[in-house]
């Protein structure tokens, strides 16, 4: 399998929106054919999973020092837990006739390209064979299943991408989204396994064609063409802490070869208007082969405790993306602002423990309103080594104070910037009216250019940050929200960037959220009890 790094590169650049032009997207949206945002398999047996709803005792400090946390057995219920908490439903709202779910896992839209998969080996858990979680209803469909002989019981979990749910709204820049949606997902499973005192193992070296076999979704018959899945993560379930030596990946493969399938994926949407050839075309030109196993150690740091310290479990399911900010709120405190940036720094805590790589994102912040903090902007760097490379290539004219803090933090120029990151966020006032917002600046070029499925490597590893900063703004009493539309170019203009070397992947923003009381609420799972 080939790859062309400038293929990627080019889709990259064409999908930027720009201060006078948006990337290319539908020109209208026809909501009543909106895709159906559970994915079934029609033909398959199911395996009801226990009650969702348990409170686990942790708190959201004890995830900052996981090997503390006692180890829950592997049981049906405890697995069921451990999808609830990272793809599970969190609530449902509703406005008029119009209700829709939310979820544990944030996305893009609440469109929620992604799909979870599990492959057991374990029979006294589960029949050995491949599973697919479907949220709703808080159970696995069984979608092969295959005699697992001598083997060493495990579980593994796959992800996926069904472009089309994004595409449909979002058009050419979709696919850049469904890949944050992947880093979110990753975040969130890595999170939900800490919560029972579990680990998460990236397989990293597994290639995209070897996952979609292990998974199924290679085979093309069981697919509506333009809502087929693409292969993306595959991580090993650890039960504890102690690492132990798993599968091998041709073994599994062979056992695999011999596995009868069944079911067939449910249509998602009657009409498909608009279609996006160009998201096909970049998904193969960024294809992941196999590659060597890498394992990275972040060291262990110290966070202080979050000034909302409840249980973890809580906390992960009251998760929201806010829609609009209170722009005259107090500003943030000192204390919540800089353990939100001592998180995002690597370290051997969720999520970074299912993380193999070292850090190619670092955040440059617009503070607004954070206490004993001069607005302005700020560069939080996530790897110290690329500081100098940094200051050579942003304008010449900030002024690199660095600033009181217990982290390396600079600021790069004083004064108001709301205005600013408004307009570079596509003129949304949430990027304003917040306690702070940001970019994430990705090593761009170098990264692509070695290996083209970098490319989606960068934007998983700015998914995952963006779930970070979700879970520590409730865990500081306030909420965060994700922005995908934003004008790339201006961006890089305003840090006096001149060439491809960094990129801004992804903008967040933290701040007191309004509530929009016309809307009701309702529990996540009511329509099972009703």
């Amino acid at each position: 399998m080939t790859t062309d790094p400038n293929a990627v590169i080019q889709y990259h650049n064409r999908s930027k929106h720009q201060l006078n032009a948006y990337a290319k997207g539908p020109e209208s949206l026809d909501w009543d054919d909106q895709p159906n945002p559970f994915r079934r398999f029609s033909g398959c047996e199911t395996v009801k999973l226990p009650t969702p709803g348990t409170e686990l005792d942790c708190l959201f400090a004890d995830l900052d020092k996981p090997e503390r946390i006692a180890p829950r057995p592997l049981t049906l219920a405890n697995l069921g837990l451990l999808l609830e908490l990272s793809f599970g439903l969190s609530a449902w709202k509703q406005f008029g006739p119009d209700r829709w779910a939310l979820r544990c896992n944030p996305s893009s839209g609440n469109l929620h390209p992604t799909e979870a998969y599990l492959l057991c080996t374990d029979s006294a858990l589960l029949q050995p064979g491949v599973y697919h979680y479907v949220s709703r209803d808080h159970l696995l469909e069984r979608r092969c299943r295959f005699d697992a002989g001598d083997l060493q019981s495990e579980l593994y979990i796959g992800l996926s991408s069904i472009h089309w749910r994004e595409a449909w709204k979002y058009g050419e820049r979709a696919f850049r989204y469904c890949q944050h949606d992947i880093g979110h997902a990753l975040a969130a499973l890595s999170y939900a396994a800490a919560c029972l005192g579990w680990s998460l193992e990236l397989c990293g070296e597994a290639g995209d064609s070897q996952i979609a076999g292990w998974l199924g979704l290679d085979r093309v018959g069981d697919f509506v063409a333009s809502e087929h899945e693409a292969a993306d993560l595959f991580c090993r379930l650890h039960i504890g802490h102690q690492a132990v030596s798993g599968l091998d990946f041709e073994q599994l493969s062979q056992i695999l070869q011999s596995a009868e399938w069944f079911g067939t994926a449910d249509k998602l949407s009657g009409r498909h208007f608009y279609r996006w050839p160009i998201i096909e075309e970049v998904s193969q030109q960024a294809q992941k082969p196999v590659t060597a196993a890498e394992r990275w150690q972040a060291p262990v740091s110290e966070l202080p405790i979050p000034s909302h310290n409840g249980a973890a479990s809580s906390l992960i399911r009251q998760r929201r993306s806010a829609q609009h900010f209170n722009g005259k709120a107090e500003p943030l405190p000192l204390a919540d602002f800089q353990r939100m940036l001592l998180a995002l720094l690597p370290s051997a805590k969720p999520p970074f423990s299912a993380w193999n790589w070292p850090a190619q994102v670092h955040i440059v912040l617009f503070v607004h309103r954070v206490a004993e903090m001069e607005p302005g902007l700020y560069l939080l760097p996530r790897e110290a080594g690329d500081i100098e490379e940094l200051r050579q290539a942003f304008s010449a004219e900030f002024v690199w104070q660095k600033a009181e803090a217990p982290f390396e933090f600079y600021q790069l120029t004083p004064g108001n910037v709301r205005q600013a990151a408004k307009t570079l966020s596509c003129h949304q006032p949430i990027a304003s009216d917040s306690a702070f917002s940001l970019g994430m600046l990705a090593r761009f070029a170098s990264n692509v250019e070695a290996e083209a499925w970098r490319y989606r490597r960068l934007f998983w590893e700015c998914g995952l940050i963006g779930q970070i900063l979700y879970l520590e703004a409730e865990a500081a009493g306030v909420r965060g929200t994700g922005i995908g539309c934003f004008f790339d170019d201006a961006v890089h203009g305003v840090l006096g960037l001149k060439d491809n070397a960094w990129q801004s992947l992804y903008h967040f923003t933290v701040g007191e959220a309004l509530n929009d009381n016309r809307l009701q609420t309702f529990p996540a799972y009511v329509h099972l009890t009703d």
